[in-house]
C-alpha cells in the first residue's frame, strides 16, 4: 500500500524482495563541521560518512535511506526522492530518508553561526541516489527477523532542572536536581536475511548522536561507528534510524563505550530475533502545516544571556549568535510553512517519520496511542524543522526552546504532530485490517 502527495493508497502483497547497500559521502578538512554553535573544522576522519539504503519490494518498491549528517532540509531530500522515483521506479511517497544527527560531519543546514556546505550537499544527494541504485541491484527474496531490544544506559533525559531554575544545556551541572522528562530505551531491530546471510539490518534508538573516538575528526558518530562495525561482523548493510531524541543526550560515557554497548544490545536482540511474516508494506506520506513561533526579544535575550554568562567560559560570542538568528527570524513570526509526516508499515511494524528533533515525551505518546503494537519514531525524516518540544518543555525553557534556526516552531506543534501521526496510523490500521 502506498500513498503519495495525491493521497492514493495501494496495497502491496506477496513475496518480499530486499536489497541493501551504502555509498560514501566524501568530506574534506576545508568544510565547516555542523553540530556546534560556532564554526569548527575537522582534521581527517574515523569511519565513513555514508548514505545507507534498504529497498523492500512487493508489487511496488519502498526504501529507507539513512544519512550520516546532522540534518537535511526538504529541498535536498525532495530532490533525492524525485530522482529515485524517476530512476529506480520507487514512488515519491514510498521513500523515507533521514539523517543520523552525527555532530561530526560537514554542514548540510544553515544553523547557529554557519551555513551549509553546498558541495558536500551535492555529494550527499548523489550518494543517496547511488546507494538506492546499488540496493536495487541486489534485490532478491529475503525473510524478516525481528526483536524489540533495549539499551537503557546509552543516553538519558538531559534537560536537567538546575538549582537556579534553568534547564541544563552545557557547562557545569553540579547543582542538577532532576530530569524533566522521560528516556526511551527501546531498540527495535529488523534483520533481513537470505540463505542465512544478512542482506540488511536496521536498528532504532533515541539519543543525540554525539561522540567520536578521536577528537577533532569527521565521523558518523558513535551510532554510525557501531553500525559500520556490525556490518564487518554480520555482513550486509546496517542502517541506524534515530528515534525521538530531542530531549536526550549522553552525559557520562565515552564514544567507544557507547558504540560497544549499542553493538552488544543489537547482537542480543539478534540472538532472540524471530521470523516475521510481511503480508504488506505500506506508506503514507502527507504534507502538514506548521507555524513559525512568535517571540519576545527581550525575554529571549535575557534567558540566553543569563545562562551563558553563568555557565560558559566565553559567553559573548554564543550570545551574539543567538541574537543574529533571532534578528533573521523576526520578520517570519507567525508564518505558515509546510513539511512532511510519514508512516511506513513493514508487516505489523510501523515507523513514523518526523521532520525534526522530537522530544521523547511526544514520541512515547505516539507509540502508546498507535494501533500497531510495534511503532517507532524516525527523527529528522524527509525535512528539518528544528527541535519539536512538548508544551511543558516550552514553559521550562532551556537551549532546545531558545529561538533560533535550531528551534523555531510554534508552541503546540509537537502536540499537533502527535495527533496527525496517530490519525495516519489509525487510517493505515483500518486499511490493512
Amino acid at each position: 500500500m502506498a500513498c503519495g502527495a495525491d493521497g492514493e493508497r495501494r496495497e502491496v502483497m506477496g513475496t518480499l524482495k530486499v536489497g541493501g547497500a551504502a555509498a560514501e559521502v566524501e568530506g574534506d578538512d576545508s568544510m565547516v563541521i555542523a553540530g556546534g554553535i560556532l564554526p569548527r573544522y575537522a582534521s581527517g576522519g574515523e569511519g565513513k560518512l555514508r548514505a545507507s539504503a534498504v529497498i523492500l519490494e512487493g508489487e511496488e518498491r519502498f526504501c529507507i535511506v539513512s544519512c550520516d549528517v546532522l540534518m537535511v532540509e526538504r529541498d535536498i531530500f525532495d530532490d533525492a526522492c524525485r530522482r529515485i522515483e524517476r530512476t529506480y521506479d520507487i514512488p515519491f511517497g514510498n521513500v523515507l530518508i533521514c539523517a543520523t544527527h552525527t555532530h561530526h560531519a560537514p554542514s548540510t543546514v544553515r544553523v547557529h553561526g554557519y551555513g551549509r556546505e553546498e558541495e558536500f550537499c551535492s555529494r550527499l544527494l548523489d550518494a543517496i541516489v547511488s546507494a538506492v541504485g546499488k540496493a536495487a541491484g541486489r534485490l532478491s527474496e529475503a525473510r524478516l527477523y525481528f526483536w524489540l531490544g533495549e539499551e537503557s544506559s546509552v543516553g538519558q533525559n538531559s534537560r536537567l532542572l538546575l538549582g537556579d531554575g534553568t534547564i541544563y544545556w552545557t557547562g557545569p551541572r553540579d547543582d542538577a536536581l532532576r530530569p524533566t522528562g522521560p528516556f526511551d530505551p527501546e531498540l527495535p531491530v529488523l534483520w533481513f536475511r537470505r540463505d542465512d546471510e544478512t542482506e540488511a539490518l536496521t536498528f532504532n534508538h533515541s539519543t543525540h548522536n554525539i561522540g567520536t573516538r578521536r577528537p577533532g575528526v569527521r565521523s558518523p558518530g558513535f551510532y554510525g561507528l557501531a553500525a559500520q562495525e556490525l556490518e564487518e561482523e554480520l555482513g550486509g548493510t546496517v542502517l541506524f534510524l534515530p528515534g525521538a531524541f530531542g530531549s536526550t543526550h549522553n552525559l557520562t560515557l565515552s564514544a567507544d563505550e557507547m558504540a560497544y554497548r549499542i553493538k552488544r544490545a543489537v547482537k542480543e536482540a539478534l540472538s532472540y530475533a524471530e521470523p516475521r511474516e510481511v503480508s504488506q508494506v505500506a506508506s503514507v506520506k502527507r504534507e502538514i502545516e506548521y507555524r513559525v513561533r512568535e517571540f519576545d526579544e527581550g525575554r529571549e535575550d535575557e534567558a540566553v544571556s543569563y545562562y551563558c554568562r553563568k555557565r560558559l567560559e566565553d559567553p559573548e560570542p554564543v550570545i551574539e549568535v543567538f541574537r543574529r538568528m533571532r534578528r533573521e527570524l523576526a520578520p517570519h513570526q507567525g508564518e505558515t510553512r509546510r513539511t512532511w509526516l510519514q508512516v511506513l508499515l513493514v508487516g505489523d511494524i510501523a515507523f513514523v517519520g518526523v521532520p525534526g528533533e522530537l522530544f521523547t515525551k511526544l514520541g512515547l505518546l505516539i507509540k502508546r496511542r498507535s494501533p500497531f503494537r510495534y511503532t517507532y519514531i524516525v527523527g529528522l525524516a524527509n525535512d528539518y524543522i528544528g527541535y519539536i518540544p512538548d508544551r511543558e518543555a516550552f514553559g521550562l525553557g532551556g537551549y532546545q526552546v531558545w529561538t533560533g534556526f535550531h528551534s523555531f516552531v510554534a508552541e503546540g506543534t509537537g502536540e499537533m504532530i502527535v495527533e496527525e501521526a496517530v490519525r495516519m496510523l489509525s487510517e493505515l490500521y483500518e486499511e490493512v485490517r
